[in-house]
């Protein structure tokens, strides 16, 4: 695989949850860990795009399995966990990497600043929900895509969820913000656990679809930047990072790492506050209805 340091699976019944998983670095680390054996059960929204991914690993050593789910509402988190629990007897890895830049504020049916929802609180419910049969079946892995421009934002905790002057790539690098701040409290709150937690910056990848809803004059200069040579990084360079923790030897032990294409990264010292990440975690808690004991 190119440009990637990193292994085969441990074995051939893997089984890797990746949400996000039918566009983008998704799709191709999709189709790479199928191509090795895992077993991967693609998360996505689009049905068509999902249905076209499975089929595509008929000839790879390992199987893709489509679960559609929007992960904008919490009532659907929850059924995506109890699907893939029926279906799945082990998890060894649970890569969030589904992400959405909203052009315009709007909530969800859970009354949520949907930026927010679906790139932080999502993971955040569905790591809860999932927890206990990554504990069940160690060694596991957490992974989860966050972004460098997460160094131009601050958690406002007296308005979360920009009810107020929103703008749409302060939304996002707060929802990228907030995915640091919460994989470094899970690897803490997980330690003595055999189940890791790292997250990394996928680099700027123009051809992606994140950015299917922001504002028109954002689309046009990412359509723009990706036709200059050398500017941002390709999805295969994106997915060989999301590979490297979901894969690699050294990240079955190494836990709570932001991770760059050279390695690991010294996140924003926000991310890094204990007191912020322990607020964050019990606002997110509180916001999708669990204790904020867990784990």
């Amino acid at each position: 695989m190119a440009g990637a340091d990193v292994t085969d699976p441990s074995d051939s019944d893997s089984v890797v949850v990746l949400t996000g998983a039918t566009s983008g670095i998704g799709r191709v680390a999709a189709t790479d860990l199928a191509s090795r054996g895992a077993t991967v059960a693609a998360i996505g929204r689009n049905r068509d795009r999902g249905e076209r991914l499975a089929d595509r690993s008929s000839d790879l050593a390992g199987t893709i399995r489509f679960h559609r789910a929007d992960l904008a509402t919490q009532r659907a988190v929850r059924d995506l966990a109890t699907d893939l629990l029926d279906s799945y007897d082990r998890i060894d890895v649970l890569a969030h990497n589904a992400g959405l830049s909203a052009g315009t504020r709007g909530e969800t049916p859970d009354g949520i600043e949907r930026t927010l929802a679906v790139n932080h609180l999502a993971p955040y419910l569905l790591t809860h929900e999932l927890l206990d049969r990554l504990v069940e079946t160690p060694p596991s892995r957490i992974v989860v895509t966050a972004s460098d421009i997460h160094r131009r934002a601050t958690l406002d905790f007296d308005d979360l969820q920009f009810t107020s002057e929103y703008d749409s790539l302060q939304a996002y690098a707060r929802s990228k913000l907030a995915n640091i701040a919460f994989t470094l409290e899970l690897a803490d709150r997980l330690s003595g656990t055999q189940v890791t937690a790292n997250c990394f910056h996928p680099g700027f990848v123009p051809s992606t679809n994140l950015f299917r809803e922001a504002p028109l004059r954002t689309r046009l200069a990412v359509r723009a930047a990706a036709l200059v040579p050398g500017v941002g990084t390709t999805q295969q360079d994106g997915a060989d990072r999301l590979l490297r923790l979901a894969t690699a030897p050294e990240y079955e032990t190494q836990t709570g790492q932001y991770v760059g294409g050279d390695g690991p990264l010294t996140p924003d010292e926000e991310a890094r506050d204990q007191g912020v990440r322990d607020r964050l975690w019990a606002v997110s808690a509180d916001l999708v209805g669990v204790d904020s004991d867990w784990p």
